[in-house]
């Protein structure tokens, strides 16, 4: 079903992948949870979509979301011995669905790599240039 036309219930109905299971798509949905985080927050998972298509939850147990990785440095920016001089932009964009009022977290830039599911949750714009 496109996601355009699922309901809440819809996207909460997905199955979750494996905890360490690494995951590309095009777009990511914030889907709030009613669960609390050991910070007070509350907790969200995410919705891997693929061409408007769900894939799958993501996470279930992050109350942050960090965009390039903590820091926004990119993905895998320690191997380069520290702090990159320069950051590749990622040009992130959301929208918010018309039917389950969720909102969409897209890059112009490039697919999506979503990080493992942990406290804390992190995406990644894959360049052209990474693969």
């Amino acid at each position: 079903m496109q996601i355009n036309k699922m309901t809440r219930k819809d996207f909460e109905a997905l199955p979750h992948r494996k905890w360490d299971e690494e995951i590309e798509c095009d777009s990511i949905i914030i889907l709030p949870t009613h669960k609390k985080h050991d910070s007070g927050f509350r907790k969200m998972d995410f919705v891997a979509v693929v061409k408007d298509e769900p894939i799958c939850l993501l996470s279930g147990c992050s109350d942050v979301i960090h965009f390039d990785g903590i820091g926004g440095f990119g993905k895998d920016w320690v191997k380069y011995g520290g702090c990159p001089d320069l950051v590749v932009p990622s040009g992130w964009s959301i929208y918010c669905l018309p039917k389950s009022g969720l909102l969409c977290i897209f890059s112009n830039n490039g697919k999506i790599y979503c990080d493992t599911a942990c406290s804390s949750f992190e995406i990644y714009v894959i360049h052209e240039e990474d693969k």
